[in-house]
Formats: structure tokens, sequence, C-alpha cells
């Protein structure tokens, strides 16, 4: 399928969410067939580098910087188990180095860097921590700790790492409370009916920013197969009760990832972004207007999002989905709000 023509090549973009990984020595000969939609996906895309990450830059969107978020790529071998993860930050913040140096071109990847700290760990995560911020040049932006669950393993296949309650619970929180020891944010994903978890702990932490990763992640796979739709009104009202806290941002994107189980995922040929804007435009219109436009940023959540569409295409259903934004709406969801959430210097 040819590449879509570039909607406004000229519309700055921060890409607030992407990934880097090299996974080449998982899949052998010998591995089994996947059995989920996320192993389909890293078959598909079983290394991205600064290569991977370059080429899609280079599609034709105006992206001027990124942002890493932590996938488990590159951790200290050997390392104590809390601080094998300070490897992956000191391996992006040299790929944000090599960008920095021009030769790549004009946009900053990974400008920012969003790490993993078990905050579990509780006031033993706080060197941690400070560990990720001397790896990390100066980038270091934020943690992430996942929190997905749920009761059938299938929904969420073999990311199916966490149990229940993970944001609520003491040891996480005595963690958490270190985040604002040094003014970092946190990232968030978790699945749509966690949500009531994250707005309990949003309202514990109100001096510190929270990010909701991918919407919340509404579901229609595995037990909520054929239930999206039925479900939407739950999500709904649990994306507006959340938007009530001030501290809370989110990133529009991550709907074509296999969990929602839109027809598009793997699609043969892919969707266009047209056919694209069109499935998402009911939670993407929802997020935006609950939380405002300056506390809205799309992400392309790449190669997780390749699943799905191309990084061209996947821009391109964004800026449909914008048409009708004002000027100064379009510079938040596109590049303004990742900018000051990150404190980028761009």
């Amino acid at each position: 399928m040819s590449r879509e023509t570039i909607l406004e090549p000229e519309l700055p973009i921060v890409d607030p969410h992407h990934h880097l990984w090299d996974m080449r020595g998982r899949f052998g000969a010998d591995a089994p067939a996947p059995r989920h939609g996320f192993e389909a996906l890293l078959r598909r895309s079983p290394h991205y580098l600064l290569d991977q990450l370059l080429g899609d830059l280079g599609a034709g969107h105006n992206v001027r910087a990124t942002i890493f978020v932590e996938c488990g790529a590159m951790y200290r071998a050997g390392a104590p188990a809390a601080l094998a993860p300070v490897g992956e930050t000191e391996f992006v913040n040299g790929v944000a180095a090599m960008s920095a140096s021009g030769l790549y071109g004009e946009a900053r990847a990974c400008a920012g860097i969003v790490g993993h700290v078990d905050l579990t760990l509780g006031d033993a995560a706080a060197p941690v921590i400070e560990a990720h911020l001397a790896a990390g040049g100066g980038r270091f932006r934020g943690v992430r700790q996942s929190a997905s669950y749920d009761p059938d393993a299938a929904v969420l296949g073999p990311l199916a790492r966490n149990a229940a309650g993970l944001y609520r619970s003491e040891a996480f929180r005595a963690g958490f409370a270190h985040l604002a020891d040094h003014g970092l944010s946190f990232d968030a994903w978790l699945l749509e009916p966690q949500l009531p978890d994250l707005m309990d702990l949003a309202s514990a932490f109100p001096e510190t920013t929270i990010i909701l990763d991918h919407v919340g992640t509404p579901l229609g796979i595995g037990a909520y197969a054929g239930q999206r739709e039925a479900r939407f009104e739950i999500w709904r009202d649990s994306i507006r009760d959340l938007a009530e806290r001030p501290n809370v941002v989110c990133k529009v994107g991550g709907l074509a990832m296999p969990f929602a189980g839109f027809p598009s995922f793997m699609a043969e040929p892919p969707a266009t972004s047209a056919m694209l804007a069109e499935a998402w435009r009911p939670y993407v219109e929802t997020t935006i207007e609950a939380f405002g436009a300056s506390r809205c940023m799309f992400e392309s959540n790449f190669p997780v999002d390749a699943g799905t569409c191309d990084y061209a295409t996947l821009w391109n259903a964004f800026k449909r989905l914008a048409a009708g934004a004002s000027a100064d709406e379009k510079a938040a969801l596109f590049h303004d709000t990742a900018r000051r959430i990150y404190r980028l210097e761009i």
C-alpha cells in the first residue's frame, strides 16, 4: 500500500510517547505461534532503534522532538534488580546525544526520557530515581510503572504481569511520594476498568503531574470481546471524573493497540487515516472535551501502534480528528502540551 500524502506538513509536532527496543533474539525458528496480538506485533517489529525511528520521523510530518517511554529495553546485565532499569536510561541518553549532534537531522529524538522505577520499593526507590537522573544527562523527566491488570489473563497476554490494585498499595505510594522531591512526572498505564485506582492516586498526590497513557486503554478483547461499544459510557464517565483532577493530563492515542479490539489491528490491507479517524473519533473527542486541549497530547506509541498503520498514516489520522480545532488548540494537541509537561527546551 502506498504511503499517504502528508496532511498539514508544516504543523510542528512533539511525539510524547515512543519506544526503542531490540528483541530479535526472542523469535527463533522453533518459537511457538503468537497467541496474542501483542506477540504478533513483536514479530512484526522485533527491533526499533534509531535507524527505524529516524525513518518514521522522516516520513513527512514536522516532528520537532520526541519523548522515549520505558519498555524494558537494555537493562543492565548483572545489576541488582532495582538498578537494572537504569541501563535503559543510559542507552536512551546515548541515542539522544546522537540525535542532538544534528548529524541525523533537525528533530531531537529522545529529548525527554521516562524510565522505569519499581516504586513498591518505598523509600528505597529514592536512590534508584537519583541513579536515573544521573544517567539521563539532564533529559530524565519522569517515571512509568504500569499497573495494567485484568482477571482474564487473555486480555493482556504476555503483558499480564501485575496483581490488582498496584496504585492503591501503601508500598507503591511510599515510593511514588519521592517523585515530587525531584519535580518528576508519572506516566500511568492501566486498563479502563482500573481508572478509579488512578483517580484515587491523583487525589492523594495533587502536587505530582500524572500522565494517563493511551486514553485509559478501552477494552474489546478476551472477556470484553464484543463489549467495547457497550462499555463506552463506563469509560466516558471515568475519563470525565479523572479530568476533574487538575494534576492529570492525557495522552491521546494507543487505540491502534490490540486491546480495544478494533478490526484495523493487523488488517490487510491496512486501514486509511480516514477510516482510523472515524473509528477513534468517539474516544478522542470525548477525551479532549473532558480535559481540554491544554491537557491533551497526541502520541504515536510507536512501534506498538505499527500493528495497525505506519507513522505517516497515524499522524494523518490525528490531524483529521483535529480538523475543527482552533490554531491554539492544534498547537496544544500536537506540540505545546507535550513540551510543557515534559519541560523540553526546544
